[in-house]
C-alpha cells in the first residue's frame, strides 16, 4: 500500500480525530491539532495521547508548525459577500477564514475539507463559489464532489461535500473521487447483543410499525414506523437497511441516531453502534456521556469515505516524488 511516508499534517476542527485516523492510516504524521470544543478534546485526548489546542482563531498562523496536508471538516458559518467581492477579506468572522488565512501563511500542499452537503448549494451557489474564488487566489487547484458515506463501507446514509485542494506548482490537472463499492454492510451487521442495549429501548404506546416487514437488505435507510405523529427524531427504521444520518442536534424519542426495530424491541443506537456506524475502530475509547458521545459522532466525518479518498491520492504521480522524499521543501 502506498503511504505518505511521514508527510506531516494539521488536524484543524479536529473534533474526535476522523481526519487523524485516516492520515494516520496513510502514515501521515501530525504535528497540530486545534478543536474549541472541551469535552471533544477529553475523547480525543484519550484516543491521541495529546490534546488539541483550543479556539484557532485565537492561534497565530506562526504559531502553527509548517506542514505538508492541512485537514478539517471546519462547521459552515454562512457570509455575505454582499456585491463587495473582497475576496480573501470576504471571510473575516468566518471559520473558513481561518483556513484562508493559514494556508495563505504556510502554502501546504494539500487541502482535505470536508462539510455539509447544502454547503454547495447555499445561497444560491454564491457561498461556495466564492469559498472557491478564495482557494484558486491562494495558488490550489480544486476538485470537490458530494459523497454519501453509505458506499463506501459503513451502514449510514451521510451525505457530505468534500474536497481536495492542490497546491498549483504540483501540476495536478486531474483526480478521481473513488468510485461506491460494491459490498456494503448493513446496520444489523455492527449491533450490539440485547443485553449491552436495554437503557436504549424506548417504550411508548403511539408506535406504529408496517404491517410486512422485509427482511431483505438495502443500501438505504428503510422507514418501517413511526413514533407519536413522525417527526423528526420520531421515526422507526429497519436494521436490514441504513442508519439515517446521525446528527449533534435534534429532538424527539431517537433524537441523533433515529429508531430502529431490532430483535422486536424499538430502540436508539447506543454510542458504541454510532462509533461504528461512523467507521471508527471497535476500541476506539469513549470516555464521555452518552448525551457527549452522540454530539460527537453526529458532528464527526465517516473515516472510511477519507480513507478510499486518500488511496486515490496517494496513487497520484505528481505526489510520489515528494512522498519518496519523506516531505516537501516548504
Amino acid at each position: 500500500m502506498k503511504k505518505f511516508n511521514n508527510l506531516k499534517f494539521i488536524d484543524l476542527f479536529a473534533g474526535i480525530g476522523g481526519f487523524r485516523l485516516a492520515m494516520d492510516h496513510y502514515g501521515g504524521k501530525c504535528v497540530f491539532s486545534s478543536e474549541i470544543d472541551e469535552q471533544a478534546c477529553i475523547t480525543y485526548e484519550a484516543n491521541y495521547g495529546e490534546k488539541p489546542s483550543g479556539d484557532i482563531t485565537k492561534i497565530k498562523s506562526h504559531e502553527i508548525p509548517s506542514h505538508d496536508i492541512l485537514c478539517g471538516g471546519f462547521p459552515c458559518q454562512a457570509f455575505s459577500i454582499s456585491g463587495k467581492q473582497k475576496g480573501f477579506e470576504d471571510t473575516r468572522g468566518t471559520l473558513f477564514f481561518e483556513i484562508a488565512r493559514i494556508t495563505e501563511f504556510h502554502k501546504p500542499l494539500l487541502l482535505f475539507l470536508e462539510n455539509v452537503k447544502n454547503l454547495v448549494r447555499h445561497d444560491g451557489g454564491k457561498t461556495f463559489n466564492h469559498m472557491l474564488g478564495i482557494l484558486d487566489s491562494l495558488g490550489y487547484t480544486v476538485f470537490y464532489k458530494i459523497l454519501n458515506a453509505g458506499n463506501y463501507g459503513v451502514p449510514q446514509f451521510r451525505e457530505r461535500v468534500y474536497m481536495l485542494c492542490f497546491r498549483k506548482d504540483l501540476g495536478v490537472n486531474k483526480y478521481q473521487f473513488p468510485e461506491p463499492l460494491n459490498n456494503h454492510i448493513y446496520l444489523q451487521d455492527i449491533l450490539l447483543p440485547d443485553n449491552k442495549t436495554d437503557k436504549y429501548v424506548i417504550k411508548r404506546d403511539d408506535m406504529v410499525l408496517a404491517d410486512n416487514l422485509s427482511h431483505n437488505n438495502q443500501a438505504k435507510p428503510i422507514r418501517i414506523g413511526t413514533i407519536n405523529k413522525g417527526g423528526q427524531g420520531e421515526r422507526i427504521y429497519s436494521p436490514y437497511g441504513h442508519a439515517i444520518t446521525l446528527s449533534a442536534h435534534g429532538g424527539g424519542a431517537a433524537a441523533k441516531t433515529g429508531a430502529y426495530l431490532v430483535n422486536g424491541r424499538v430502540r436508539k443506537l447506543a454510542p458504541r453502534e454510532c462509533c461504528l456506524a461512523q467507521g471508527f475502530p471497535d476500541d476506539f475509547k469513549i470516555p464521555v456521556s452518552d448525551g457527549q458521545a452522540y454530539k460527537q459522532f453526529g458532528n464527526s466525518v465517516a473515516v472510511p469515505v477519507l480513507k478510499s479518498i486518500l488511496k486515490n491520492v496517494v496513487e497520484l504521480n505528481e505526489l510520489q516524488s515528494l512522498i519518496l522524499n519523506t516531505h516537501s521543501s516548504i
